[in-house]
């Protein structure tokens, strides 16, 4: 187990590195992730030439007989909640880093790009119970302090249950907010997951190792499921074994990204294998080139 000293030094290169990609990559694009976000109702008015159609309040039009459209004001403080899996699962990688330090280093860069923006930030850790919720807040200690939990965070649980997770979300945030959930995604979804979306604005983050998706050919290779305890041997230079283990990870892919599609679900892929904020950058701008469609 590591001690403090090398909890310290890990979160504090997390910080620093993440720092640094906010203030040169990500600093014109955070805005960008809130659809329709952070606006709330203030009144009626008379309608005028030139205003937005869409805006027209049709109980107060039909009621009084005029036009009248609904006026908004944006408000000071957004938040954004990260639902991160830590599931044994997320304590594996091939490729340098594991799957539960890519999460940390996404949440890391998300997370100080909201409290430059004076933000709240708050966190729901999840197995197949609730582990862990932090209240959204503001500040870089307690930025730190997610980071951490992420990273080192040492659950009861020992597999997912995505629908525990949907149904904590829903009771702890009374008003919407951007979401963050972030899983390998080996579990079942279920039905929560379109409900959750209509409430707040959703995004999927979902974490693989190279290895999950090209099984490397290694010879006689002892397994053992973290989450189930299961253990064996496989033959992984069988060229068939790999080809129908690439094929059914690809199938697995596919009914994911078509649960997300269906829900109205922005989804973001990242590796332990590769740079975390490429993908992040292009999630931000496909969401701004929505926006302003």
């Amino acid at each position: 187990m590591l001690d403090i000293p090398e909890i310290l030094k890990k979160v504090r290169l997390i910080e620093i590195r993440t720092r640094k990609a906010v203030n040169e990559v990500l600093a014109g694009e955070y805005h960008s992730l809130f659809k329709g976000q952070g606006v709330e109702f203030r009144d009626v008015r008379l309608y005028q030439p030139g205003d937005d159609f869409r805006t027209i309040d049709w109980n107060v039009t039909s009621r009084t007989g005029e036009l009248h459209v609904k006026q908004f004001h944006e408000e000071r403080q957004r938040t954004l909640l990260f639902a991160v899996d830590v599931s044994p699962s997320l304590r594996f990688g091939t490729a340098g880093r594991l799957k539960s330090e890519v999460l940390a280093e996404v949440a890391a860069l998300l997370a100080f790009s909201a409290i430059r923006s004076q933000d709240r930030v708050g966190l729901l850790l999840f197995s197949d119970r609730v582990e862990l919720f932090l209240p959204p807040r503001k500040g870089a200690e307690h930025v730190l302090r997610l980071v951490r939990e992420i990273l080192y965070f040492e659950p009861q649980g020992r597999s997912t249950d995505f629908q525990e997770a949907f149904a904590a979300l829903n009771r702890l945030l009374p008003r919407r907010a951007t979401v963050f959930l972030c899983s390998d995604f080996q579990g079942t979804l279920g039905t929560g997951l379109k409900v959750l979306a209509r409430r707040h604005d959703l995004i999927a983050v979902c974490v693989e190792d190279p290895a999950e998706v090209s099984l490397p050919s290694s010879g006689w290779v002892e397994w053992v499921d973290p989450e189930t305890g299961r253990h064996g041997w496989t033959d992984t230079s069988s060229r068939t074994l790999r080809k129908r283990f690439h094929a059914a990870r690809l199938r697995q892919r596919h009914l994911l990204a078509q649960a997300f599609y269906r829900s109205g679900v922005d989804a973001l892929t990242l590796s332990t294998g590769a740079d975390v904020v490429p993908p992040l950058v292009a999630l931000l701008r496909q969401r701004a080139r929505r926006r302003s469609a």
